[in-house]
């Protein structure tokens, strides 16, 4: 059975739309000379999602998120055939959205790639434990695959621009492969990406595989028994 061609544009978009405003704010903020700051960058990703998730959260799940689609097909909540096709969805459209910026601010060397303030080490734990806490929340919040209604919008959001207010200026608060394998492509800046690749996707599967153990059948079953 094909996966149906709506859902992929709808990650198309989505995650679009993400990469497009998100490392836009930091471009637009590096030309403006700090007029957005780094308060607006951190609320405009959390925005964007919590905009996007009302947008297409019945449509796709907006996971607009390679290491999100990869956790919850790991934990059953998502169907393994689609899960190329929507990571291939992702990648494209934060492609296309780095290109754009590209063809809008040719002087932007970075086009808001992420990268490491300090060590290598140090963000690759930060990224990692970011991620975990997104994932988290997302599985949390979502019913099935699909991260859809007020809780999901408002909570994932903030949990975004949350973890990119306090741990942004350090490692770049990523949390997604697709937002920072597009930037770094189109503007060369490949030397650190493989944190912003591996961490995400460790983060995002610890933290699937937790949130079902708290909140799986079984383990509310033992704490019933164990009032009992």
């Amino acid at each position: 059975m094909r996966i149906e061609m709506r859902k992929l544009v709808s990650e198309f978009l989505g995650t679009f739309a993400l990469v497009f405003a998100g490392t836009g704010a930091i471009v637009v903020n590096e030309v403006t000379r700090g007029t957005i700051t780094h308060v607006g960058i951190a609320l405009t990703f959390g925005l964007i999602v919590l905009a996007m998730i009302y947008a297409l959260g019945e449509v796709s799940g907006c996971h607009l998120n390679p290491a999100v689609s990869l956790s919850f097909s790991i934990v059953r909540r998502f169907e393994p055939r689609a899960l190329v096709p929507y990571i291939v969805s992702q990648c494209l459209g934060a492609l296309l959205a780095s290109v754009t910026l590209r063809m809008l601010f040719p002087s932007s060397l970075q086009l808001g790639s992420t990268q490491p303030a300090g060590s290598e080490l140090q963000s690759l734990v930060l990224e990692f434990l970011l991620t975990c806490l997104l994932m988290f929340v997302i599985i949390s919040v979502s019913t099935g695959s699909k991260e859809k209604g007020t809780v999901a919008g408002v909570a994932i959001g903030g949990v975004i621009a949350l973890e990119a207010l306090f741990a942004g200026p350090i490692c770049g608060a990523s949390m997604n492969p697709a937002r920072s394998l597009a930037p770094a492509i189109v503007s060369g800046q490949l030397e650190h990406l493989w944190i912003y690749l591996v961490a995400p996707i460790g983060g995002a599967i610890t933290g699937a595989v937790l949130a079902e153990f708290v909140h799986s059948k079984e383990t509310r079953l033992v704490e019933a028994d164990l009032r009992t």
